[in-house]
């Protein structure tokens, strides 16, 4: 169960998601099992930052073309973006922390 906080992305919502500000964006699949772990993760970063960072997550088994258009290789990828640039990325499940320190560098 994904936070309210997150928000769910598709192709055509993507890059107007990605625009502005700072954001994350978890790409995941409901069978990858360090994806299951990393879910919470997410989706307390989401309440943690609501109002300064924006959190996202694309299923890439419903947006396999997003995916592949983003150079997604391994899930679970999570990328970072500042007004629409990549800044930072992170393959494979990891710590609340990591994350943390990652988005605190952007505020």
């Amino acid at each position: 169960m994904s936070s309210e906080a997150v928000k769910h992305l598709t192709k055509e919502t993507y890059d107007d998601a990605i625009g502005s500000g700072i954001v994350l964006v978890d790409f995941w699949a409901p069978w990858c099992g360090p994806c299951r772990m990393l879910g919470p993760i997410i989706d307390q970063l989401a309440e943690e930052y609501k109002d300064r960072v924006s959190v996202c997550k694309v299923n890439v088994d419903e947006q396999q073309e997003l995916a592949a258009s983003q150079g997604v290789k391994g899930i679970p990828a999570v990328f970072l973006y500042k007004n629409g640039e990549i800044v930072d990325s992170h393959v494979g499940a990891a710590a609340k922390k990591l994350f943390q320190d990652k988005i605190d560098n952007l505020l």
